[in-house]
């Protein structure tokens, strides 16, 4: 009977300990018009550090993005606060990370900045002019079936190289500033074709979709909350997902896995990989795919110069 006893309390202890120390990873954004940055981080710093928030947090005249962590038992406190804290942000979309298992920030960073997503575009209110079209995730896999319908994968080409919709293009640029000039000349040929845009949690396709149909494309469509949002909609749904591969996280984690798809390769043997790491080497520091026997030989550098360099 003691036995018995002892398992129900150890039980409860471990359900009381993963309630008060596990954390929720989360992402928001939002472009509308912010009068005053300072107060807006002056606010935001203290309550986020009131509830012990980890993240990284953007603010600009033209909105606001936050990548962060709570601990569980905090998170709807946090929401109410946010809903509240202006009414731009009233019922706005929270992403919830795919997987909360690791922890994606360890400190809090919140930054004043002139543009949220550096794009060198001189738009003011460009979220008051757009009507934007927002597909849910059974939209999606049925755009997939679609063969008319173009997918643009408005990421980085690293982030897309290890996960993304299996019909989806890349167009490759160094820069989101490039990005956006060549994914007009692309999609030119494509006027009278549903184009469907996506990005991790969204933000970068609200500017790319505006500026599509400020060029006449009409029927551009964007992914409600990203890879992030359309996977938790597949779950929530219990519908198939049909992103394949991981998703790239700019934080500790580096990447949430989706599927056990492959979709990348070693950049020293070009066996079957998808582990990022960056170059050993300090002066190097290159972000590139090695698999573990590389991984042992090489000792995490990227080539046997940066070895010796070191």
């Amino acid at each position: 009977m003691s036995g018995i006893v002892n398992f129900i309390n150890n039980k409860k202890f471990l359900n009381n300990h993963i309630n008060n120390y596990s954390r929720i990873n989360f992402s928001f954004y939002k472009y509308f018009y912010v009068k005053d940055v300072i107060k807006m981080k002056n606010k935001f710093q203290k309550y986020f550090k009131k509830l012990n928030i980890f993240g990284r947090i953007y603010i600009s005249k033209e909105g606001v993005n936050v990548q962060a962590n709570i601990l569980k038992k905090f998170f709807k406190k946090m929401k109410q606060y946010i809903y509240k804290f202006d009414i731009n942000l009233n019922k706005i979309y929270i992403n919830i990370g795919l997987d909360n298992l690791k922890q994606s920030f360890f400190k809090l960073k919140i930054k004043i900045k002139k543009k949220l997503v550096s794009d060198n575009l001189n738009i003011d209110n460009f979220y008051k002019n757009y009507k934007k079209k927002y597909l849910n995730s059974l939209q999606v896999n049925y755009f997939l079936n679609d063969k008319s319908v173009i997918f643009i994968d408005v990421r980085n080409y690293y982030e897309y190289k290890i996960g993304h919709f299996k019909k989806a293009i890349s167009i490759y640029s160094l820069t989101f500033r490039d990005q956006l000039k060549n994914v007009i000349k692309y999609i030119k040929k494509y006027k009278k074709n549903k184009i469907v845009i996506y990005c991790t949690g969204g933000i970068r396709c609200e500017k790319i979709a505006y500026l599509m149909n400020f060029y006449g494309h009409k029927k551009v469509y964007q992914i409600h909350g990203g890879i992030i949002g359309y996977v938790n909609d597949c779950l929530k749904k219990k519908i198939p997902i049909k992103f394949l591969g991981k998703n790239f996280v700019f934080d500790f984690r580096l990447y949430e896995t989706i599927s056990k798809d492959v979709l990348s390769n070693c950049y020293q043997c070009n066996k079957n990989s998808d582990y990022y790491v960056n170059c050993m080497n300090n002066r190097c520091n290159l972000l590139f795919i090695q698999c573990l026997s590389c991984s042992k030989i090489y000792q995490s550098f990227c080539s046997k110069k940066c070895y010796i360099e070191n």
